[in-house]
């Protein structure tokens, strides 16, 4: 992570710069659709000026009390190792729960509630996003409506397949397109707002209570839309790694919030001023000969705010995976340099199939912004109850102040929550439907994980006595050495009795190597690998990774040679155990868990690819193993 401390102003300016284009692409793209929304969409809210100013009040302070203080302020400061996002929320929250397998277990299944709900966002953003921006056809040339979905789709398609690209080779462009963006937002507001300045009155808060007690059957529904200026929000926390907190809350403080701000308020202005604009007030607040212009930017405004939700959903289902929450997957790194660049194929496509189901049937902003919303909501409240863990253990703020300050943002975000509740039939079901299914693929995963372990260390032998056995009739040792890899490297490996059982001789050094990851982001390299001699040539090595960090296998076994154990690569083979899974009833977890699990496991990737072991040095052993 970048330490703004360290850094020069220009450097500093230069990286509030790129974070405009990675963190800020949501959040600073829902003006294209929230006050549409609010006023126009399926639950609309009746124009009227006290209401107007009321729904900008609460979109100021919505802004205010969520972004700027909840996340900016105090979120931010929840960083593991300068990392930020909902794992590393959910590795902060069990530090201090070790030793507690209840309090772990609330926490972990909590967490995964909280990614499922990221995965369910990062479905709706893409769709919601580009479509609200190639609508500005039907203001600019209502003649062009009919190519909204189509262009829609293709524009959708693109951004998807150049995924394997990385984002390297375009990334540069992205801040000053988002520059470009957010200063478009700002001048526009500007040019609506003087010829109706009296809609400063908004920024009193007053404005906003007093439409909530004066529409109290309004207000839920009122709340459910004004959520959608505030989505993006985890964007900051989770991006943290990449820039550090201090360009991020520059950026926010210096150029995001009074653009936002002011465009909201221009476009109340102008919905003062000509109700009729009701139907598209952001592109309305441009000129005609703006629009065409307008749309283009505003389309690449969306793309790249896609492009971080997707980025967003490649690392955090990389860091699942070393976590133990998911299946291995197919993992391409798209940049030599940034180490957090990667690619996940399945991921990618999983995502694409989702966001074109959702744009054919949803076919507007309107009806997709009900599916929008509940997911980014539940986000939120899982976000404040862990941050709430943290602040109490981990700052030593203690239950006391900790509920007290959090508690705010609950009520808040509680109450969006329950808006949002009431979108559910009119298609809040969707990201729910897919953020269940995340979610049960993780706890299934990790559930069956733990039951294959202990079927398979059920009868399994202790190495020390083991090797004490084998140094009675020691076996025909052959030149070379011998990698079995293993979840726990104090028990023989299966792969090796299997060896011995069938080929009936041993290496002449034999190395068991488990792979062991930390709740932290990175694992040092001078840390990375623990070796303990034992009696005949066997070592048991320990390779220690963090979650984000890359797996490699050989890389991390030729660092070896600085603790006396140097390996040729080209003299060592790697002996790696094929379990074949049987599902039986009373197992432990439900048969259809079973069977999802073994689905799950049949169609992982092998562990030859995902920890880059060369596939001519591999040596599989099959094995039945009753779950």
């Amino acid at each position: 992570m970048h330490q703004a401390t360290d850094l020069s102003k220009p450097q500093q300016a230069a990286l509030a710069l790129a974070a405009l284009g990675v963190v800020y692409g949501d959040i600073g793209t829902s003006p294209l659709y929230t006050m549409k929304e609010v006023f126009a969409g399926n639950h609309p809210i009746p124009l009227t000026p006290d209401n107007i100013l009321g729904i900008l009040s609460l979109i100021l302070w919505s802004l205010i009390v969520i972004v700027s203080i909840k996340y900016v302020v105090f979120i931010m400061r929840a960083d593991n190792r300068g990392e930020g996002g909902i794992m590393a929320l959910i590795a902060l929250a069990l530090h201090n729960a070790r030793g507690n397998p209840r309090r772990m277990r609330i926490i972990t299944v909590v967490g995964l509630l909280g990614a499922g709900m990221f995965y369910g966002d990062g479905m709706v953003t893409p769709a919601i996003s580009v479509l609200s921006a190639l609508e500005g056809l039907q203001v600019a040339a209502p003649a062009f409506s009919h190519v909204v979905i189509p262009a829609t789709l293709l524009v959708l398609f693109g951004l998807f397949y150049f995924q394997r690209r990385g984002t390297a080779a375009v990334g540069v462009m992205f801040g000053p397109v988002m520059l470009l963006w957010f200063a478009t937002l700002g001048v526009l507001g500007i040019y609506n707002i003087a010829a109706n300045p009296g809609v400063f009155r908004a920024l009193s808060p007053a404005y906003g209570l007093g439409f909530l007690i004066e529409n109290r059957s309004l207000a839920i529904v009122a709340m459910g839309a004004v959520v959608l200026s505030v989505t993006g929000a985890e964007a900051l926390y989770a991006d943290m790694g990449h820039f550090g907190s201090r360009p991020i809350r520059q950026a926010w403080f210096g150029f995001v919030l009074p653009s936002l701000i002011l465009n909201y308020f221009g476009q109340g202005a102008l919905l003062l001023a000509k109700p009729a604009a009701l139907d598209n007030p952001f592109y309305r607040l441009a000129p005609q000969w703006m629009l065409y212009p307008l749309v283009g930017l505003a389309t690449v405004a969306t793309v790249i705010a896609s492009q971080a939700v997707i980025s967003g959903a490649f690392s955090i289902s990389r860091q699942a995976m070393q976590l133990g929450f998911l299946p291995r997957m197919e993992v391409k790194f798209t940049s030599e340099k940034a180490q957090g660049q990667v690619y996940l194929p399945g991921v990618n496509w999983g995502l694409f199939l989702a966001v074109v189901i959702l744009v054919l049937g949803f076919q507007s902003t309107n009806n997709l912004a009900a599916a929008y919303g509940i997911a980014v909501t539940g986000d939120m409240v899982i976000t404040s109850v862990l941050a709430t863990i943290i602040a109490a253990k981990n700052w030593g703020w203690g239950w006391g102040r900790a509920v007290a300050l959090f508690s705010v943002f609950l009520a808040l975000e509680l109450l969006f929550l329950f808006a949002n509740v009431l979108k559910i039939p009119d298609g809040g079901w969707f990201p729910l439907a897919a953020g269940a299914l995340v979610f049960l693929v993780m706890i299934t995963w990790k559930r069956g994980g733990q039951l294959l372990t202990e079927r398979t260390s059920g009868a399994a032998i202790e190495l020390d006595s083991f090797i004490d056995a084998l140094l009675v009739s020691m076996p025909a040792r052959v030149a070379g050495n011998a990698v079995f890899m293993t979840s726990s490297n104090e028990r023989v490996p299966n792969a090796m009795l299997h060896n011995l059982m069938h080929n009936k001789v041993l290496h002449e050094r034999v190395l068991v190597v488990s792979v062991k990851v930390f709740d932290e982001p990175y694992v040092p390299e001078i840390d990375r690998v623990r070796i303990c001699k034992m009696k005949g040539d066997f070592y048991k090595v320990t390779v220690q990774y963090g979650f984000k960090d890359e797996p490699d296998i050989p890389q991390a076994l030729s660092l070896c040679a600085d603790q006396g154990l140097d390996i040729d690569m080209m003299e060592t083979s790697f002996f790696l155990g094929r379990a074949t899974l049987i599902p039986r009833v009373g197992s432990g977890m439900a048969l259809w868990r079973e069977k999802l699990f073994i689905f799950l496991f049949r169609n992982a990737a092998s562990a030859t690819g995902f920890y880059k072991i060369p596939s001519n040095r591999v040596v599989e052993l099959g094995t039945q193993v009753v779950l």
